[in-house]
């Protein structure tokens, strides 16, 4: 059975805290796994979260920020200790190439596994097309180049059993439609609809603009920073970041319908507060506020 869910392995901005590792994500996606902003200290909470070097196929920078990549050099090295059997790709800024080198040769090791380095330019665009999803990046607003990725599974179809009855379509009859399109005369738009594609955003450092909305429509899991809380929006536009509520807003207005909020200011020691700005300003969907090492299933499709 696929799956397809997000593991936190951190929530910090800036610096870990008593409760709250540096950033780190893991998307589980149908047997491969997408590592986004490794901060420092990923590979222990990779640890104890029960995700191995294995699991990776790809990793994801946002932005050369400490917090959001310092992890790199361990995950890097770590790939190739434990001797990953398939390639693994990197994506990250092309302003930053310096820090990716720095990164990745930090130190002495041997390296085992093919890593490929495919960063990402101007606008952004797609990255990747796989029989799973296609990935892509948006270009966000932070004080350095900074790019949101977002995921997004194929349309597919769905049959309709009383669709298939009235037309004498049945056993081996219904696969063969799928496969091939048409079934003793029957074709496949006449006994099914579109099941859309499941879809997944990740939205750090930044400032509200068009790529975080471009990001976030329509996706079925959301997750997204919100360093502060409503009363200093005056700092998160100085510094290049958003609010609990203006998160909140970027949801509502994308149709999200799950949104996970995370990268909060060492600042704040109430977590309850973000969801409570969430919602006061109308965001209806299911909520998370998140919380290392929690997992967070993306919702069933539509």
């Amino acid at each position: 059975m696929s799956v397809r869910e997000l593991v936190v392995l951190g929530t910090a901005s800036q610096v870990p805290t008593r409760h709250r590792n540096h950033n780190g994500y893991v998307l589980l996606w149908d047997g491969e796994g997408l590592l986004f902003d490794p901060g420092e200290g990923t590979q222990r909470q990779m640890l104890r979260a029960g995700v191995a070097a294995h699991d990776l196929n790809r990793l994801c920078v946002t932005h050369f920020h400490g917090d959001h990549s310092l992890g790199l050099a361990g995950v890097i090295q770590r790939i190739n200790l434990d001797r990953v059997p398939h390639p693994v790709t990197a994506h990250y800024p092309g302003s930053g190439q310096r820090f990716f080198d720095r990164l990745r040769y930090a130190t002495a090791y041997r390296e085992t596994v093919k890593l490929s380095q495919e960063p990402v330019s101007g606008p952004g665009g797609v990255l990747a097309a796989t029989p799973s999803y296609t990935l892509d990046a948006r270009r966000l607003s932070h004080p350095v180049e900074s790019y949101g990725y977002r995921l997004v599974e194929p349309d597919g179809r769905r049959m309709l059993p009383a669709l298939l009855a009235a037309r004498g379509i049945a056993g081996p009859d219904v696969g063969r439609l799928q496969r091939e399109g048409v079934a003793g005369g029957v074709t496949l738009d006449e006994v099914s609809e579109v099941r859309p594609g499941q879809r997944f955003a990740f939205v750090m450092d930044t400032r509200l603009c068009d790529g975080v909305y471009e990001l976030a429509e329509g996706c079925d899991l959301l997750v997204i920073e919100s360093t502060f809380l409503d009363e200093d929006e005056g700092l998160a536009v100085e510094h290049g970041h958003l609010t609990a509520g203006q998160a909140a807003r970027v949801a509502t207005e994308s149709g999200v319908r799950h949104l996970v909020l995370t990268h909060f200011s060492q600042r704040y020691s109430d977590p309850t507060v973000f969801e409570q700005q969430a919602r006061a300003v109308g965001f209806e969907g299911e909520l998370t506020v998140a919380r290392d090492l929690m997992r967070v299933p993306v919702p069933k499709r539509r």
